[in-house]
């Protein structure tokens, strides 16, 4: 994480974020000054640009992501999983990027550069940067920064527009009008002599920089083009043609109705640039332009519903050889070739008149009401034109010269390729594709391994692997953008809050839950040849090892051993384990002694020096057998002891191990007892048993587990559980008959009161922590948690060997219950010890936090995997094996902060968002559904799931803009504001729309209901749980996986879940209870004094109550008006705070006798506010349309001092984006992988986190 801090001083100061400023008084080194701490919790992660090159080595495939303000370098495996290699802020918002491929040039002039490419990198901070990749710091650092402009976003000014040639020798930067400028990069010999090499750069601008240049120009008067730029692109020509390079670029000139393509060219020999010529043809408006690879003075032109192959191999005579029409109406009618059309040239006898929307302008103005209806036909049955949203070119391949393949994507989300070759007569169109349909995409990157990289606008990315006539989806790349709003919850109870954040736009509309996560760091992937694995672990050969042996692999009816080290080899028949039968379990039962479980019966062996150079030195394995009269279902090894189960009849069979000679050993039953119910697993507890040089996990606690004479004390045991179902702890003391020491009853009841099918128990777990625990992963994919009735740092009587064992066993507590996903629970501990974390698998991993409070875990940022088992070895003393797509994948954990986000799709496009403490759901604001009953809506949402449990409906035409919380008398209810009006709600200068109406509308939240009554599942006992004080019961929720799909949450049809409402079921849940009409849009509302709503409707906002307390009698207290349209309004005890979109932030109070607004405090600065909160009475932290985050107080001044202007800027930050939200949290709890760091700041309780639309979070 970036962070970045702002004293109150005069001072100007800057972080590894965006930059960051602070004015205040001179007296910032006081012990007395406020400071203030900028911490990045999450990136924006809406990939702007992307760029493939060889940055790290010139064998790497890397791909550099930008967002907006920072820069990611991922990699994507053959797998098609994108992985982060490193992330960092930009100083600016990065405007293009591009790649000097140098990575076989320039050897020998410059180390840092040697076989790499360069990132060159346009932002608006007026420079133009180059970058190389340092692997020691793991980080892009400049080599050169060019200096082109002032910084900022002035339409004349360079900054716009990259484009970078063939050679990479020449690099172009537009502005957004006017002007442009060719750059001539290379290495060279520093000329000062001192052996080391430089990058020279030499710039050539259009038009000159002043007119003293050009009048000094020798030949005829030069043409000046000018207009805005849509394009910037090089020609590949002949170097001994007259002009290199050529750049081409699509210009909107001032007056015309139409775009033209100008081809300009440098001059070698004189150092200017000279326009070459223009072309223009009566027809759709161009584009974009885009050279053909490997293709001489071949270019495609792409307008509006169609493409032009054009010839510029002579730039003076542009000629269209070649219409491809994308103008259809049906998915995946092939795009059609049409002969030769007339070229007309055209110098520059029109004019531009362009907007600086640039490409996105032309899309608007085409589209209509159904331009993107999903089946892809005009409901009047005509053709609409389409648009080339994205391209990229296929990576050239040296085997096929002469041939060219581009993959495009329509703004409808249509894939094609077009496939071009070359010959004596010219290029041709050889041959076209329909790929696929998906959502449109920009950008697209076709790499080398043939991945394709597309991004989605407004949601998550994918990759996709090229297959034969179609698109193979591998992966998603995740994109929180657009954060419309926000909402923080600590909402398990564990100490750590997580975000529920409103996430992109109809139709990628969602609500994402964004929490802590963990990294991984991938070491080794196999070949997939790991099909039907059914089990997998590593083993010792003695249990003071500090590293794995052996790796057991078991397969439906096959079982292989291989080595652990620096490969993994097959070494089975060196150790024994019969090969031909699928194995339960298998572990160290002591030192030497290896044993496997199978359905037939227990295998112990001893592994010979082949396969551990500490085996038996003979030729063949040492093996002994103990075979049961019926069918074993599950076993467990322990030291010294093996347990295992059948099942008909239910029977559980203790067995021993004693030696008889030399390397002969056998294995014996000590006892058996039949139970009642049948047993689906066990476990023994584990300990670590390794040297202090390994480093464990888990912390440390002065209690019984710690105390060596308190363990010698307790008894054997073991954990199982039962179809009953239960989790039970029975004895296993030698000498002792078999007993239960402890029993918790499984019985979890959905929202009907029916059972919930598959709580049977998968795998249980043994945990220490300040108190132990029982962990139980159910087949329905469920997690649970079980406490003893027991004091806190000791177990139950019955544990201890000096007790007898009671008739009347004590009970296990239900504490928490979670549902992970919808597959069995697996529960891995990541070390041997009863302290360390636990990998949770189901359909997705994650890591459970085994010190935590309740159930505390973080989503582990990898694949969806079958089994995993953690391996220790010399070169990865702590890694971890998943298996996954049939490979093995050996990973490692990193110790790194990571948020990662779950998704649900929630349709529409969510704009705002509340938690409701008491029913522990989410109220979501909707807009820009499909339908005739309502364009805009309120839901109720499970959090868990993202079922919809409740709906109000806005009136046909009325939009839902703001809703708020409050309570009235005893009854909480819901305030939202309404727009009914279609247009804006303001004017372009600021002032509010005299004929906008609005609505503010009093919804019950009586009827919402709670998950654990409508959505979830309410646990039951056999046991009074209310007799149990201290039980956290109100923690006891539901938790899906990371990847969310409307048909996956169910483990059984017959279970009632909310997602299966229909949305006329749950319409008039949320009752209207009274409403008022207002004139003008009401953009905002805030409960004040606990009696009291305000409501910001146009430029006056207005004071509401309620008589005698009753939310159907609302009335009108007080109104006042500002100059300009509210935007937003906050409170803070009796305080007031007001943003409009001119006046900046406006401070009020309320007097209750006079009924009236004062106006207390004024903003110094006019601003145009995004969103405000207060931090006290006196002051505020205001966001602005700027990217600005400023912190505005005043202390009490004199009554004969102006309230104009009394507010003061005590710190400003500046994001380069607009913070849409803005909200007052107490930063009081550390991440979990922070448990044993010392705090930065105990005492930071007034904090503030801000999401803007780019997706980026701070604190």
């Amino acid at each position: 994480m970036e962070a970045s801090t702002a004293a109150s001083s005069t001072a100007a100061s800057s972080s590894s974020g965006p930059s960051t400023s602070a004015s205040a008084s001179a007296s910032a080194a006081d012990a007395g000054a406020t400071h203030y701490l900028a911490k990045r919790v999450l990136r924006g992660s809406a990939v702007l640009h992307v760029a493939e090159g060889c940055f790290r080595s010139p064998d790497a495939a890397d791909v550099v992501l930008a967002k907006e303000t920072s820069l990611e370098l991922v990699t994507v495996g053959d797998d098609g999983v994108l992985q982060s290699i490193c992330e960092q802020d930009m100083f600016g918002i990065v405007k293009d990027i591009g790649v000097l491929q140098w990575h076989s040039r320039h050897v020998g002039l410059i180390p840092q550069l040697e076989h790499k490419d360069l990132l060159v990198v346009l932002s608006d901070s007026g420079k133009l940067s180059l970058l190389y990749f340092c692997p020691q710091m793991h980080r892009f650092f400049a080599i050169a920064n060019i200096e082109l402009s002032k910084p900022g976003n002035l339409r004349h000014q360079l900054g716009r527009l990259l484009a970078i040639d063939r050679e990479s020798s020449f690099v172009a930067v537009s502005a957004y009008e006017d002007k442009f400028a060719l750059i001539h990069v290379s290495a060279c010999q520093s000329p000062h002599g001192s052996g080391k090499g430089i990058i020279s750069d030499k710039k050539y601008f259009y038009p000159l920089e002043n007119e003293e240049d050009e009048r000094t120009l020798i030949g005829p008067p030069r043409t000046r083009v000018c207009g805005t730029i849509w394009t910037t692109r090089f020609i590949s020509t002949s170097q001994n043609e007259e002009y290199h390079p050529i750049l081409a670029m699509i210009i909107n000139r001032k007056g015309s109705d139409m775009n033209d393509l100008s081809l300009f060219g440098h001059d070698s020999s004189s150092g200017v640039i000279n326009h070459i010529s223009s072309y223009s043809e009566i027809g759709p408006l161009a584009l974009d332009i885009s050279e053909i690879p490997e293709m001489f003075g071949f270019a495609l032109l792409f307008r509006v519903g169609d493409a032009l192959l054009l010839d510029l191999r002579n730039p003076r005579n542009v000629c269209c050889i070649r219409r491809i029409n994308l103008t259809t109406s049906l998915i995946g009618e092939p795009v059609t070739v049409e002969d030769s059309c007339p070229g007309l040239d055209v110098d520059d006898d029109v004019a531009a008149c362009a907007l600086l929307e640039l490409r996105d302008s032309a899309n608007n103005i085409l589209k209509d009401d159904g331009y993107m209806d999903i089946d892809g036909v005009d409901s009047s049955g005509s053709a609409k034109p389409r648009i080339v949203c994205s391209w990229s070119w296929e990576p050239p391949d040296p085997i096929k010269p002469g041939w060219a393949r581009l993959l495009f994507c329509l703004d409808d989300g249509e894939f094609h390729i077009l496939e071009f070759t070359s010959d004596v007569e010219g290029v041709k169109v050889y041959t076209f594709e329909y790929m696929d349909r998906n959502l449109p995409c920009k950008p697209l990157l076709w790499m080398k391994n043939r991945m394709i990289i597309g991004f989605v606008e407004m949601g998550d990315g994918m990759i996709f692997k090229l297959g034969h006539r179609r698109l193979f989806h591998k992966s998603t790349i995740q994109n929180v953008a657009p954060i419309l709003d926000l909402a923080i919850a600590d909402y398990h109870g564990e100490k750590q809050d997580q975000m529920f954040a409103c996430c992109g736009m109809c139709p990628e509309g969602s609500m994402r839950v964004l929490r802590n996560g963990v990294n991984v760091e991938k070491l080794l992937r196999t070949e997939a040849i790991y099909q039907g694995v059914t089990g997998l672990w590593t083993l010792r050969m003695k249990i003071t090892d500090a590293y794995h042996s052996f790796l057991v692999l078991s397969f439906v009816e096959e079982t292989r051993i291989l080595s652990v080290g620096l490969s993994f080899n097959d070494i089975s028949d060196a150790v024994g384990f019969q090969p031909d039968v699928c194995t339960l379990a298998c572990g160290l039962m002591g030192d030497g002694l290896l044993v496997q479980v199978y359905s037939k019966g227990v295998k112990l062996c001893l592994p010979t020096v082949y396969a551990h150079p500490e085996g038996a030195p003979l030729t063949s394995p040492i093996c002994t057998n103990w075979y049961p009269d019926v069918t074993i279902s599950v076993g467990a090894v322990g030291r010294n002891i093996v347990v295992v189960a059948t099942s008909n009849p239910c029977c559980l069979y203790v067995l021993g191990v004693r030696s008889s000679s030399t390397y002969q050993y056998e294995l014996y039953e000590t006892q058996h007892v039949q139970l009642q119910y049948e047993v689906s697993c066990i476990s023994f507890p584990q300990e670590d048993w390794r040297p202090d040089s390994v480093t464990t996990t888990g912390q440390e606690h002065d209690d019984f587990c710690s105390n060596p004479s308190a363990k010698v004390n307790v008894r054997k045991f073991a954990v199982i559980g039962t179809h009953k179902p239960s989790v039970e702890v029975i004895s296993l003391e030698p000498g002792e008959a078999l007993g239960l020491l402890t029993t918790g009853t499984i019985s979890v009841n959905n929202a009907l009161g029916a059972p919930i099918s598959g709580c049977i128990p998968e795998n249980v777990s043994f945990v220490v922590a300040e108190r132990f625990y029982i962990l139980a992963g159910l087949r329905n994919g469920m997690l649970l948690r079980f406490e003893s009735e027991a004091s806190e740092h000791h177990f139950p009587g019955s544990f201890y060997k000096d007790s007898s064992i009671p008739s009347v066993n004590t009970f296990l507590q239900l504490i928490s219950i979670r549902r992970i996903g919808i597959t069995p629970v697996f529960l891995v501990p990541i070390h041997d010890s009863v302290k360390a974390d636990i990998i949770v698998l189901s359909d997705r991993p994650w890591l459970l936090h085994a010190a935590r409070h309740s159930l505390a875990y973080s989503s582990i940022s990898f694949l969806p995997s079958s089994h995993v088992t953690p391996v220790s070895s010399v070169d990865c003393p702590n890694g971890l094996l998943f298996v996954a797509e049939s490979c093995l994948h050996l990973v490692e954990m990193v110790h790194g902060k990571r948020l990662n986000a779950q998704k649900f799709s929630i349709g529409g496009t969510p704009r705002k968002v509340l938690y409701h403490n008491e029913s522990r759901t989410l109220l979501v604001l909707r807009t820009g559904l499909s339908g005739a009953s309502c364009s805009s809506d309120i839901v109720q949402v499970d959090p868990q799931n993202g079922a919809l449990l409740s709906r109000y409906k806005c009136e046909p035409g009325e939009t839902a803009k703001c809703m708020q919380i409050t309570k009235v008398g005893g009854d909480q209810v819901l305030i939202v504001g309404t727009s009914r009006s279609a247009g804006r709600p303001m004017m372009s200068n600021g002032e509010a729309e005299s004929s906008t109406k609005g609505r503010l509308i009093v919804l019950s939240l009586e009827a919402v209901e709670s998950p654990r009554e409508g959505s979830s599942f309410v646990p039951t006992s056999s046991f009074n749980l209310s007799s149990h004080s201290g039980s956290p019961f109100h923690e006891i929720i539901g938790y899906p996986t990371e990847e969310f799909s409307s048909n996956s949450l169910c483990s059984s049809p017959d279970e009632f879940y909310c997602n299966q409402i229909q949305a006329e079921q749950m319409a008039g849940h949320l009752r209207s209870l009274s409403h008022a009409t207002l004139s003008g849009a009401v953009l905002a509302v805030y409960p004040y004094l606990d009696r009291y709503v305000l409501a910001a409707a146009g430029n006056t906002i207005y004071v509401f109550g309620f008589a005698h307390e009753n939310p159907q009698r609302m009335k009108k207290c007080a109104f006042c008006r500002t100059r300009f349209t509210i935007t937003c309004l906050k409170t803070f005890a009796s305080r007031i705070a007001v943003g409009d979109c001119r006046d900046g932030v406006l401070f009020y109070s309320y007097n209750e006798s006079l009924r009236k607004l004062d106006l207390i405090y004024s903003d110094p600065a006019q601003r145009l506010v995004g969103d405000i909160a207060l931090l006290n009475c006196e002051t505020a932290v205001v966001s602005d349309r700027r990217g600005s985050i400023s912190v505005l107080s005043s202390a009490r001044l004199e009554v004969s001092e102006s309230p104009q202007k009394n507010l003061v800027v005590n710190c400003s930050f500046y994001m380069g984006e607009t913070a849409m939200s803005i909200q007052k949290a107490a930063f009081r709890y550390r991440l979990p992988i922070d448990d044993d760091a010392d705090p930065v700041l105990d005492s930071a309780y007034d904090c503030i986190v801000a999401s803007t639309c780019s997706g980026v979070s701070l604190l």
